[in-house]
């Protein structure tokens, strides 16, 4: 299949998983090497052709294409449907935002109160990906959109990489408290 055929396939499924819940959302095609997203500002859900096919080879234990991009546009319809307590979470996301742009990566990993701000966003976002994972097998037990077994397998592979590096932050950030101990003492 040609790369034309697949960004139109892709779409289609995507499309026809929004169809069946029945929910209206916009789809766009971006280029940000993510997967699938749900933009909240924007309130639309955006896919990144070349990612998706990369994130389904990475899969460890293999899932059907078609199962993969059904489950994962189960998940960004219902961070759609969740839209309010995203953008109640607006100003301190923003606030987080403008500390990276602020200072260099460098400076947030030595700095235990930058440090404590990724590590919140960390938590943050976790919380989001946790409940929106489970409120996706809801839909999914409603509407039947993909098997289980593919739709656990994408939601291990999914929320694994937020536990990943949540956890390699955490692990700095108490390092880092620990240091600074060490050197008061």
């Amino acid at each position: 299949m040609n790369e034309k055929n697949k960004e139109h396939w892709i779409q289609e499924l995507i499309q026809s998983t929004i169809e069946v819940v029945g929910i209206d959302i916009e789809l766009k095609q971006d280029r940000t090497g993510v997967n699938m997203s749900y933009n909240f500002i924007g309130d639309y859900i955006g896919y990144d052709v070349k990612r998706v096919q990369e994130s389904i080879r990475e899969m460890k234990t293999p899932v059907l294409f078609e199962s993969y991009i059904k489950a994962l546009t189960l998940h960004e319809m219902i961070h759609a449907v969740d839209r309010k307590s995203l953008l109640d979470s607006l100003e301190r996301t923003s606030e987080i935002f403008k500390m990276k742009r602020r200072y260099s990566q460098y400076t947030q990993y030595n700095d235990i109160k930058l440090l404590a701000m990724l590590i919140e966003e960390h938590e943050m976002n976790l919380v989001f990906e946790e409940m929106t994972w489970g409120n996706s097998k809801k839909m999914n037990e409603d509407y039947c959109v993909v098997d289980w077994v593919s739709f656990e397998l994408v939601k291990s592979q999914g929320l694994a990489t937020y536990i990943h590096l949540y956890q390699e932050d955490l692990h700095l950030y108490k390092r880092l408290v620990a240091d600074q101990s060490d050197q008061i003492a």
